[in-house]
Order: C-alpha cells, then structure tokens, then sequence
C-alpha cells in the first residue's frame, strides 16, 4: 500500500495563512457591515436627547400640540434646533403641523428624489423605501410614506430613517411626543450625515489597503521561503535520496556551499556526513579485502605445516614444523585481534569528546611507563624526551588523552622493537607557529623503503626479519588517529645518523 504524500511546507503555510486570511476577512466584513449603523446611532442618540428636550419645553410652556402652538413654539424656541437641519412635527394622525424649513426656506424644499431606510433602535428591523423619481407629487409620496410609517411602522421604540437626497447622506430620528404621559404626536429630527459616508468610505478603503498590503507581504515571504529556504531542503533530500539509492548521477548541490546561512551550512555538514559515510565504507570494504589476503598467507604456511607433520618423524624436524604452526595461529590471532580493535577504535573515536590536554605532560608519562618495560629493560635502551624551548613550558592541544597515548605508546613500542641493545631513543617536543612537532628518533636499521610512506599503509608487506610480532596494522592507525586530530605525520632516516625518525604534527589549542 502506498503512503499518502505528505503535502509541503510551503503549501501548509499557504493554507494556514489563507486560513487566518479567510477568519481576519470575516471579521473585517462583519466590522465594516457595522460601521455605518454605529456612526448613525450616535447620530441618533443625540437626536433623541433633541426630542427630549424639545418635549420637555413644550410641556413646561404648555404648548397645545397643534398647527397654531407649534408654529408659534418654534419661533419662540429655534435655539433648540440649531445644530439640525431640519425638525418636523406630526399629529396622531400623521398629518404635519410644523416644520423649522418654514420658518426661512420656502415649502418648495420638499420636492426631492430619496431613498428612505427606516430602522427601529435597540430593534434589528429594517425596511428599505424607494420614493418615485421626477414627478410634481413627490412630496405629497414623501408625507404618505411618512404617514404610513407613523400609523403603521412605529411601535414603541423610535425609529431611525437613513436617506439620500441628491448624493447628500440624511440621518432622520422618528419618535413619540409624550406630554403628562400620554401621546399627543411625533417629532422627526433630520441632520445632513455626509461625514458618515466619507468615515465608511476611508476605513474601507484602509482596510482594503491593508488587506492588499498584508496579501502582498505574504506573498513575496512566500516566493522568499520557497526560494531560499524550501528549494534548498528539496533539494538536500533529493541529494540524500539519491545517495541512499547509489544512483549514478546524484543530485548537484554545489551552488548551495558558497551560502554562508544556515542552509548552507547545513548543506555543508550533509556532505561532509555522506562522504565521511561513503570513505567508511570503502576503508571497511578495503578493511575486509586486505585482512582475507593477510590471513590467507600464514594459513596457506600453517596448512602445509601441518600437511608435512604427519609425514614427518625425525625430532627435530617435527618441532620446527610446531614452532611454524605456532607462529602462523599467533600471526593469524594478532591480525584478527588489532583488526577488530582497529575497527572499534574509530568507531569510537569519531563519538568521544575532545578537551583541552597537556601534550608533554602525557608524552613525558608515557615515556616513563616504556623505560619501566621488561623488552626496554632486557635491551638496555634509553628513552630521552627533550623540550627544545622550555622544560616549564606546556604544550595544550584538543584532543582525546587515550588516543593521544595509544599514538606515543605505538610510536615508541615500533622504535624499542627495532632497536639493539644500548640504543638510545630520543622524543622532542618544539613549537613551530601554530603547531607542535614530536620527533621520534631510534638508532636502528631505519627504513629501506624508496617511499617511506608505504609503512603507513594498513597491512604493509614489506617488513623487516622480524616481520612476525606485528601485525602491520600499527603505523596505520597512528596515522588515522593522528588525522582526526586534525594533524599529520612524517616518516624518515635520520641524517646525523643511523636509525629511523617519525615527524608528528599536531595543531595548538586556541
């Protein structure tokens, strides 16, 4: 069955963020929906404080509620409309028996084109009214709307009419006249409201503006993220992929190495691995290949031994074939057992922690352990370690203290194994800029090689007489130690005289 594909980042961040588009532009529809309706409540709030008022004006001065006192009441009490447009009075029956646009502007002003929204306050009802257009009667339309809706569209609540008169916006507040709580009409305040459209107007188009801003920087972050961040990782998988399946044309990532980011770095560390990766591969598969042909040497001798023991009687004969076998299971025995221990060692030196270590200090005890070995001892060789600049002085590098002992103990170990009775072994120690250089000098048969890096190689053939105590793995893991330290080493004769010398250079601590 096949795995469902798991969709990319890049289109989960799409749907998220078309998500969070989606729940902003809900509430921004909702928010723009409401704008309006508040700016014409204040409106209205304030035109029933007007009402008021006017009402309790009308009852403190005992106004009769008709044609003749409201006319005379609005000569009298025009202050109270000055901030309006225009104030119209109704009776019971809603007929109008008073109107501020009377008392200076001529009765002419009522013949206009609107569109009339009446809304209840604190009630969500609205009910939309279109009045004839170019016609002699409107007005008299007008007032039969008006009359309509005091009759039978006002209940107890006041009622809000938005209307628009020749592109100019109208906010107009319908509510009862109580006086000694009891009806005896209804005011209708009207004011021009063209700041409500123009507020409307500007926040929509800010927030379309915003809208459009936000789409925008969504948009470029997205091309950015896909680009330079995205494209990468699909490509570094891709890369991975096709070293996992050995494919013959991998995947090209160099352009990503010149990136000094995160990506690039990461880049950088995902090939270091697989070639790390790949060069242990091949040393295990060369490991293997060069360990069959060593073994296969000292098992074709023992073979023949063994084969030519049967037939043999003599004494003498038979105990040099025994002394061959015997030598050829300990060689077989030490291949295996410095093999293995080769493997082990690198497995765990590429997962040990380095610190900070005093190279003379470990060099110096070392020493101190081989001048104390029973071969040294037996051979009379005297081991010197000299510190050419200063005996105080330390030498720190970052590395692991085992390690580093396994090199010197090898190193040293290869020097007393060549060397004759009462030769001298000589260790220096100096500081070359930002390194430190250890000289191994021994005074043996030194190296008959024409390249002498050849006794770096692992199992290398061409050994001296007493080829059968080492295995020929030695040198090889102190250069592969050495290498992980960061560092080199060197093999030579010596000049001022006979005898072997190894170079080893190791980077300072900083």
């Amino acid at each position: 069955m096949n795995q469902k594909k798991s969709p990319s980042i890049l289109r989960k961040f799409l749907l998220f963020n078309l998500l969070v588009f989606s729940v902003l532009g809900l509430f921004t529809f909702f928010y723009l929906k409401a704008i309006q309706p508040n700016l014409v409540n204040i409106k209205s709030t304030n035109h029933l404080v007007v009402i008021k008022n006017t009402t309790d004006h009308l009852q403190r001065l005992k106004i009769d509620f008709n044609e003749k006192g409201i006319s005379s009441f609005l000569l009298s009490a025009r202050f109270l409309f000055q901030s309006l447009d225009r104030v119209q009075f109704f009776n019971l029956n809603g007929n109008l028996i008073g109107d501020t646009d009377m008392l200076d502007i001529d009765q002419n002003v009522f013949s206009r084109s609107e569109a009339i929204i009446e809304q209840e306050i604190n009630n969500s009802n609205i009910v939309n009214k279109n009045l004839k257009n170019d016609k002699i009667d409107d007005s008299i339309d007008y007032y039969k709307e008006i009359k309509d809706i005091i009759l039978n569209k006002l209940k107890n609540n006041p009622l809000v009419i938005e209307s628009k008169i020749k592109n100019e916006f109208f906010v107009r507040t319908l509510n009862k006249v109580f006086i000694e709580e009891k009806i005896v009409g209804y005011i209708l305040v009207s004011e021009q409201a063209n700041e409500i459209i123009v507020a409307v107007k500007e926040r929509k188009n800010f927030i379309t503006r915003t809208v459009l801003a936000v789409a925008l920087v969504i948009l470029i972050f997205s091309v950015f993220l896909n680009k330079y961040i995205l494209k990468p990782i699909s490509f570094l998988v891709r890369y991975t992929d096709s070293i996992k399946k050995k494919s013959s044309k991998p995947v090209n990532i160099d352009n990503f190495f010149i990136r000094k980011d995160e990506v690039g770095t990461l880049t950088q560390s995902i090939h270091e691995m697989t070639l790390d990766l790949q060069k242990r591969t091949s040393r295990a598969e060369t490991f293997s290949t060069d360990l069959a042909h060593e073994i296969r040497n000292p098992l074709a001798s023992l073979k023949g031994a063994s084969e030519l023991l049967d037939k043999t009687t003599e004494q003498k004969d038979r105990e040099k074939l025994l002394n061959i076998i015997n030598h050829d299971v300990e060689r077989i025995e030490r291949l295996i057992t410095d093999y293995s221990q080769m493997l082990k060692d690198e497995a765990s030196l590429s997962r040990e922690k380095m610190f900070k270590i005093d190279l003379d200090k470990i060099i110096r005890n070392v020493t101190e352990d081989f001048r104390q070995n029973t071969i040294s001892l037996s051979k009379q060789i005297e081991i010197e370690v000299v510190n050419k600049k200063n005996d105080k002085k330390t030498f720190y590098i970052l590395g692991v203290e085992s390690r580093i002992e396994q090199v010197i103990a090898n190193l040293l170990d290869n020097a007393v194994s060549f060397s004759q009775n009462n030769n001298k072994i000589l260790v220096e120690i100096l500081e070359i800029q930002k390194e430190f250089l250890i000289t191994f000098k021994d005074e043996g048969p030194g190296f008959k090689e024409k390249n002498i890096d050849n006794i770096f190689k692992r199992f290398y053939s061409n050994r001296p007489e007493n080829f059968g105590e080492h295995s020929g793995l030695g040198l090889n893991i102190v250069k592969n130690i050495i290498e992980l330290h960061q560092g080199k080493i060197k093999a030579m004769n010596r000049i001022d005289k006979k005898g072997a010398q190894i170079e080893v250079y190791l980077p300072k601590y900083s």
